[in-house]
């Protein structure tokens, strides 16, 4: 069905059911952020007394909403809980790097002009000598856009020097949606991708406008401990050395080979572009790595469909947040993180009452409350690597973070650009009570990357992140604005994200009623929403299409 035609149909569909909606009660919502958030909950760090106490509360509520459990088989039958063990990995002792051109051997200091992640691939340590650079230009392969950066080389013992974004970010225009980011620009793409090629490591060149954030940033996200979910074949997601170079080092070892950084990058902006190897250039590198497991849980409860059961819609929120860390001004170190993700999670219970008062729906409909989203996405990245129903047959995913707790907006958004059927149906939805959507104004920050639909969403399933609307009913755009801007200022990862009494929860209830409208169109569908036929992730949907043909 063509997009336009089907957004009519669903128009359709969703004023004729907008009275259909099971009452979202703002003080309910009010009371479980206010109880998530609690100092008791210490934070919410997983694999803390916080995590058992959350995870605890959760299942305990999917299980008065009349929910059954959807977690992990233990002894044929079926927990809250799905077991997610991560990988903990940090750096011991002295990162000790060398760059060799000609006669000359630079020294290097982590942090400074590389920032080197702790390695994930297993390895207790990386050691390489004089390993050969070969720049990769953005270092995409995207055979949709007809599009490969590794033409003709084999990376195998070399190092990669790669561009952060995509292609086309600098022009504006091209094959890769201009300014906004397509995956293919994020740095998790590339560290996965130069791991496929084979290479020893990658080096992305940082450069503070298509990466979105300066130095600072890259130094202190990448010289800590690093987690991961613990991976059967890690070697296939990482290769021994993850790093970030500084743009003008960078730019000095290209000259040094006798290359022109930026005539080079001109270059990789275009189609035609081969790697090029940095002659007489090479990097050494050596350090140990002490890699741990720890255990963490996702919870999930599920609303089992009538007639199609083994296919499923999923709402989804991160129950955790950064636990007990550095003490404020005041000395509160109790990190509460009631926006985020208090909320989400408040959400999700609340749905999962509404489906459990509702009739059953023909689908299944899954609630899933994923860990460790602060650590990097790793609770959703596991269910993802994991599913406990499997890919092929998840209509799509909704997921929850951060929502506003205050009064109702004319707007909403989602976190990040994308083309998907399930867009086009959450726009119709809307559009019933006369909400508009307005799209994501940093398309170039690659928020769509940041947030716990990405998982599924790389994997092929539709999904997409709800973002609250910035013009409120009260006090228009400049309220709205001012309220997110104060909140990412003064709150936001701090001590002082705690509840208040004064959040009236009714703009996010409202919008609870749109989202479980769509879920409940899903569950009641036979249909198979998709994403657009330009999009990064419609191959691997329809590599799976067989598996929902009947």
């Amino acid at each position: 069905m063509k997009h336009s035609m089907l957004a009519t149909v669903l128009l359709a569909a969703a004023a004729a059911q907008a009275q259909d909606v099971p009452k979202i009660d703002p003080q309910r919502l009010s009371q479980d952020v206010k109880t998530l958030a609690s100092d008791e909950f210490e934070g919410r760090g997983p694999n803390t007394a916080g995590e058992v106490k959350t995870v605890e509360y959760i299942a305990k509520q999917f299980e008065a909403a009349g929910l059954k459990p959807g977690g992990d088989l233990v002894k044929g039958k079926r927990s809250w809980y799905q077991e997610v063990p991560l990988g903990r990995f940090e750096i011991k002792g002295p990162v000790v790097l060398n760059a060799h051109a000609g006669k000359d051997s630079i020294p290097f200091a982590q942090g400074e002009q590389l920032a080197v992640r702790a390695a994930m691939n297993g390895a207790k340590r990386v050691d390489f000598d004089k390993a050969p650079l070969v720049f990769v230009g953005y270092g995409v392969t995207a055979p949709e856009r007809k599009w490969s950066d590794f033409k003709g080389v084999n990376l195998k013992g070399k190092l990669a020097v790669v561009l952060i974004n995509d292609p086309d970010f600098e022009t504006g225009e091209g094959d890769f949606g201009g300014k906004a980011m397509t995956y293919y620009g994020r740095w998790t793409y590339k560290y996965e991708e130069m791991a496929r090629q084979g290479a020893i490591g990658t080096l992305i060149v940082h450069e503070t406008a298509p990466a979105s954030y300066g130095w600072a940033t890259v130094k202190n996200s990448n010289t800590n401990v690093m987690y991961d979910i613990v991976r059967k074949e890690p070697g296939k997601s990482h290769a021994p050395m993850e790093a970030w170079i500084q743009r003008d080092v960078a730019a000095d070892l290209f000259k040094r080979a006798g290359l022109d950084f930026d005539a080079l990058k001109k270059q990789a902006q275009t189609r035609e572009f081969k790697p090029v190897e940095l002659k007489g250039v090479s990097l050494s590198a050596h350090y140990a790595v002490d890699a741990q497991v720890i255990k963490s849980k996702n919870v999930i409860a599920v609303r089992e469909g009538t007639t199609a059961p083994d296919e499923t819609v999923i709402y989804s929120g991160h129950w955790d947040h950064l636990g007990v860390g550095l003490p404020d001004a005041k000395g509160d170190k109790i990190y509460n993180g009631a926006i985020d993700n208090g909320t989400g999670i408040a959400a999700l219970l609340e749905l999962g009452r509404a489906y459990g008062k509702a009739p059953a729906p023909k689908r299944s409909v899954v609630f899933l409350a994923v860990t460790a989203e602060e650590k990097g996405l790793l609770g959703s990245e596991y269910y993802a690597a994991n599913p406990v129903y499997p890919l092929a047959t998840t209509v799509g995913m909704i997921n929850m973070d951060a929502l506003s707790p205050y009064g109702p907006a004319r707007n909403f958004t989602i976190s990040g650009s994308a083309k998907l059927d399930l867009l086009d149906m959450l726009v119709s939805r809307f559009k019933a009570i006369n909400v508009s959507y307005t799209p994501d104004p940093h398309t170039e920050a690659g928020y769509f990357f940041r947030s716990d639909h990405f998982p599924m969403a790389k994997r092929g399933v539709p999904a997409f992140s709800l973002d609250s609307g910035e013009d409120w009913e009260q006090g228009g755009v400049a309220a709205g604005k001012a309220a997110q801007e104060a909140y990412t200022n003064n709150n936001y990862h701090q001590p002082s994200d705690e509840w208040d009494a004064k959040w009236p929860f009714t703009g996010m209830a409202r919008d609870l009623g749109v989202l479980y409208g769509l879920g409940r169109d899903l569950a009641e569908s036979k249909d198979w929403p998709n994403w657009s036929s330009d999009s990064e992730f419609r191959t691997v949907r329809d590599q799976s299409a067989a598996k929902r043909s009947k």
